[in-house]
């Protein structure tokens, strides 16, 4: 495999394109609505068959409709989170080689090994590299010509 540099600017959108597409994959993929369903059933229980004031049953009622806020609103706090790192706005490098894959900015530089590479999942719009130890890099497909993607995608599988 050549060498292969390129750069991009760590946007918003680039961000927004990560967490749609690498969504679907992960661990939470779905929210999760039992959380708040137990926090609200605690309340009730609490209100009604204890003698214990409103203030508990509120503070509980209150966590379920935060965390049901978080459910609905996790797309827009995840990249606004991003978007408050230093690397937000910066340019970042990336360079493929037959060892692996090398991303820089101006504050941190990781290289995944081949080796490390457990399996690629491609995406409409990227491919996610899912590491032996669980840690997942999400890659653009705009980023590569078609024959790199081809061969990111069997480096991946070897």
């Amino acid at each position: 495999m050549k060498t292969f540099d390129t750069q991009f600017i760590l946007s918003r959108d680039y961000l927004a394109e990560c967490f749609d597409q690498t969504l679907p994959y992960g661990k939470n993929a779905k929210p999760n609505y039992l959380f708040p369903g137990f926090l609200l059933a605690s309340a009730a229980v609490l209100h009604l068959f204890t003698e214990e004031s409103l203030v508990a049953a509120a503070i509980l009622i209150s966590l379920a409709v935060l965390e049901l806020i978080h459910s609905r609103y996790r797309r827009a706090w995840w990249i606004t989170r991003q978007m408050w790192g230093r690397s937000a706005g910066r340019e970042v490098k990336l360079t493929i080689d037959e060892d692996g894959i090398q991303t820089q900015n101006p504050f941190t530089e990781t290289r995944l090994l081949w080796a490390e590479v457990d399996r690629v999942i491609e995406t409409e719009l990227g491919l996610i590299l899912v590491a032996k130890s669980g840690e997942r890099q999400y890659l653009s497909k705009s980023l590569f010509p078609a024959d790199l993607i081809r061969q990111i995608v069997l480096m991946g599988s070897e």
